[in-house]
């Protein structure tokens, strides 16, 4: 799940045309935390999420629209 939510910012970030460091600068995070949740070497947390949503100016349904979320297994 990690990688997956990395994925998908990454891809949001991507097609808004916004660099690393500008979605950084309008989360509230710092250009490397964006790049370590990206690349799935971060355990992010609900309220930086939430900040990348807003920084992203998109909604929770937004961001987890995606097949990237839609083929999960549930974990026991």
């Amino acid at each position: 799940m990690i990688k997956q939510i990395g994925q998908r910012i990454r891809e949001l970030r991507q097609s808004k045309g916004i660099s690393q460091e500008q979605l950084g600068l309008e989360a509230g995070l710092h250009r490397t935390y964006i790049v370590s949740v990206e690349n799935g070497r971060r355990n992010i947390s609900i309220t930086a999420l939430s900040r990348i949503w807003d920084g992203l100016s998109i909604s929770p349904q937004t961001f987890f629209d995606s097949e990237l979320f839609k083929n999960n297994k549930k974990r026991k």
